[in-house]
């Protein structure tokens, strides 16, 4: 058996899907197996909001003709829940949706960035030009990373009222100690400082709620970047990919 519609992985900020470089781990590969019909999408890694809804509009509209039917599920990791809304609210793309998860998406922003931005203006711009040029090397055709963080800001966003066309979930992580991912260890002590809560080194619980909110994907320490199946420890790994298997028998039984 498998989901009613394909699904589209849609990723978050630095993540690329490249030759070299799977943005979602193997976790495409995984539900491929379970019989689901997945793509990942074809988006910059730091594109802004408007830019990546723009290509995940032009890939989903492919994935459509390519599979002759008249909708998608959206699993979106971070920055991608933001590009996915938007693309859904301003470019038309509503009856196109059959339903969107989001997971560790920042839908009220991040003090982190927040607090990035407030590093020396000339920092920024240095930090913003090598980056952009890394990415637009990798294949970004329009990296915006200084804009990228402002829209990353800690902001009110409400989530009510969105679609009542879409079914809409969303679930969090929580990195519980900074030695369970060096990665993401280090800007879970500055998010612990500023947030004053659990989060996954990004974003917190609060921020990554969204219309049906379940909680965090896993019972275990899992960090912003784990759950995508970036540089995992092996007691995890069947952890995640189970959740994603999971969720998408979850979907499969609603009817998408």
């Amino acid at each position: 058996m498998s989901c009613k519609y394909p699904i589209v992985l849609v990723h978050g900020i630095i993540l690329k899907d490249i030759k070299f470089f799977k943005a979602f781990g193997r976790i495409e590969k995984k539900l491929k197996a379970e019989g689901h019909i997945v793509y990942t999408a074809k988006i910059d890694g730091f594109g802004t909001i408007e830019n990546n809804a723009e290509q995940l509009k032009a890939h989903i509209l492919k994935i459509l003709e390519e599979n002759q039917t008249d909708k998608v599920n959206l699993i979106a990791h971070s920055k991608g829940g933001l590009d996915s809304k938007y693309m859904i609210q301003n470019l038309d793309m509503e009856d196109s949706i059959a339903s969107l998860t989001t997971l560790c998406t920042p839908h009220k922003g991040s003090k982190v960035a927040t607090n990035l931005l407030r590093l020396p203006k000339f920092l920024i711009v240095i930090i913003a030009f090598w980056v952009n040029l890394f990415y637009r090397i990798f294949g970004d055709k329009k990296p915006d990373s200084h804009t990228v963080c402002k829209q990353l800001q800690t902001v009110e966003a409400s989530t009510l009222n969105f679609s009542d066309k879409i079914y809409c979930q969303s679930y969090s992580t929580t990195l519980k100690r900074s030695r369970d991912d060096f990665i993401m260890g280090i800007p879970l002590i500055f998010s612990k400082h500023w947030e004053k809560t659990t989060s996954d080194g990004l974003v917190t619980q609060d921020s990554a709620s969204f219309g049906d909110y379940k909680g965090d994907c896993i019972e275990d320490s899992i960090s912003h970047s784990e759950i995508v199946d970036f540089m995992v420890k092996k007691k995890k790994k069947e952890k995640i990919y189970q959740f994603y298997i999971n969720l998408c028998k979850n979907l499969e039984d609603l009817g998408f």
